[in-house]
Formats: C-alpha cells, structure tokens, sequence
C-alpha cells in the first residue's frame, strides 16, 4: 500500500521557498483561526490544527524541508507516494518497528522525522542503523512545544507575581502557576518547562510557552512601558485652572492644571507607567476640554453674556 500525500505548503497558504518570517506569520494566522480552544467540540477545526500543526514542524526545519522538498517534486496532492527514484525499496525500522510504506500518512511522518510527530527536536537516536537519506538522522523522541495566550490587565501587569491558570489537557483539567514579572511587555514569552505536550515511550515533554496579551482598559492605552490617559475638563476649568484626582495604577494622584490649559495639553507623571524601579514608565495626561451637552436658559444667557465681553478669538 501507498501512503497519502499532504502539501504542506497547500495546507499553510504559502509558496515554496517561502522565507522562515513569512512561513511563521502564516501559521500563526492559521492557528489562531483554527485552535481548538475557539472551537470546542468541532472536530474539523481540531483536524485541520493538528494538520497545519505538522506542516509547521517539518517546514521550519531546515532539515526536514530539505528532505520534505526532496521527496515532493513528483508527487500531486491526492495522489500516492509512489517513492522517489532510488528510494521505491526503502525499508526502516523504527524501535523495533518495519516500515515499508504500508502504514498511513502519520507512520511516514513518524519514520522521516524522528517518530516523536510534530514538535520533536533535534538529537540523534540511533534507530535507523544506515541513513539512506545521505546525513539526516533520527531526531529524539521530545514532547511538543505548545503556545498559548496569557490575557493580563493592566492592573495585573504592573502587580506582577504569581498567577494560578488552569488549561484543557487530554488527561482532564491541569492547574499550573507561573510567576508574572512586574512590567512584563505585550507580546512576551513565559516558558514552563517540561509543562507542554507529553513524549511518547517516558520522553522529555515539552516546554509550555505562554504568550502575554493586555486585556483592554477602560482608562488607560499603552505606548511601550507609558501609560496614556484623558481628562476630562469644563471650559471654567480649563480656563481658570484647577487641581483635580487623576487615576494611576497606584491610585489616585493630585494633578495641578493651570489656567488656560487647552485640549491637546498633556501632562507627564513620571514613574507612573509599566515597569519597576528606575525602568519604569510614565504616565501622560492629555486635556480634554469637554462642552455641557444641554444648556438651562440661565446657563446659555450666561454664555452669551461670556462672549460679549470676552476679547478671545479662538480662530485669530
């Protein structure tokens, strides 16, 4: 029996020769659409995963593309490996077990690479004996690396710490605790060794990575390690001054506005942003001077009363 072709470029949307930046964005995308926590229960979502999942390990291996890119010119998608010139009797045996091109698509992938599936890394085995594919060797049976995403707030960002999280596994819920350090960037990597996929035969597991994503704020905006903020002001205040509470991750803190701070103006409170120590962050505070959206007859006499005495000319 043949076994079943996979284009593994087809599968992740791109190109042969595809640069390694491109061919990461690529699955990056693709797996944030299909992971199976967006889509619990859906078995076609789970499958195609998994799919793209072993496109990437083999396409991200210098190695393994090289020999992925060997064997695949002269098979079609849909069609069976009928073997490369030179390689039509090729027989392996894998810890014990004979392969000959009878099994299904999996105990190719298992035999080519390592046997450990998607995620296995380098480091020699030894079970081949000799290596009909000129210099590439078994690879360690290793548990594969897994990425999830860690939502913080900003609140939690700068306390730092550490979190209890709870992931879905194969053997029912697990509860794990890793410690945030305060400050820690959007987008950064906490790595749990040893927490990831579990090795086939008592192999190495692999590493959990957890990625960290700011969580909007009802207040605040990030601009690296600063923290950006509105405040609101009536026209009186803007014109006459004011001191007023301003809302820090801290608490609240004194801001003095002098007379005649317009909008646009901001304000740096420093030490305020993200971070610890002397790397921490600012807080800047831009005015906003905001306008009464109804107005009483006292009021709008008033205003009026306002603009013929007043000299100002807001437009020159």
């Amino acid at each position: 029996m043949a076994v079943a072709y996979k284009d593994y470029y087809k599968l992740l949307g791109v190109e042969r020769g595809v640069s390694a930046d491109d061919l990461s964005r690529a699955f990056k995308k693709l797996a944030r659409r299909y992971h199976p926590d967006l889509h619990p229960g859906d078995k076609k979502s789970e499958e195609k995963f998994k799919e793209i999942n072993e496109a990437y390990e083999v396409l991200k291996d210098p190695e393994k593309r090289k020999l992925y890119d060997r064997l695949g010119p002269n098979w079609q998608h849909g069609q069976q490996f009928q073997g490369e010139p030179g390689f039509e009797n090729v027989h392996f045996t894998f810890n014990g077990k004979h392969f000959d091109g009878s099994g299904g698509f999996s105990d190719f992938f298992e035999t080519l690479f390592g046997g450990a599936g998607p995620g296995a890394s380098a480091g020699g085995s030894g079970n081949f004996g000799p290596d009909p594919f000129g210099g590439f060797s078994a690879r360690a049976r290793r548990g594969r690396d897994v990425e999830s995403e860690l939502p913080l707030s900003l609140e939690d960002v700068q306390r730092g710490g550490p979190r209890s999280l709870t992931l879905r596994a194969a053997g029912g819920p697990r509860t794990l605790e890793v410690n945030v350090p305060p400050g820690i960037r959007d987008g950064a990597k906490l790595r749990l060794a040893g927490q990831g996929g579990p090795a086939p035969e008592g192999g190495t597991p692999g590493d959990l990575f957890l990625v960290v994503r700011y969580l909007p704020h009802d207040y605040f905006r990030t601009d690296g390690d600063n923290l950006l903020c509105d405040l609101n002001l009536a026209p009186w205040e803007a014109a006459l001054g004011v001191s007023v509470p301003v809302r820090t991750l801290d608490g609240n803190v004194e801001l003095a506005v002098p007379p005649g701070s317009g909008s646009g103006r901001r304000f740096r409170l420093r030490g305020k942003g993200l971070g610890s120590g002397t790397k921490r962050g600012d807080m800047l505070v831009r005015v906003m001077v905001v306008v009464p959206a109804t107005l009483s007859d006292k009021e709008r006499d008033l205003w009026r009363k306002l603009a013929e005495v007043s000299p100002f000319k807001p437009r020159g």
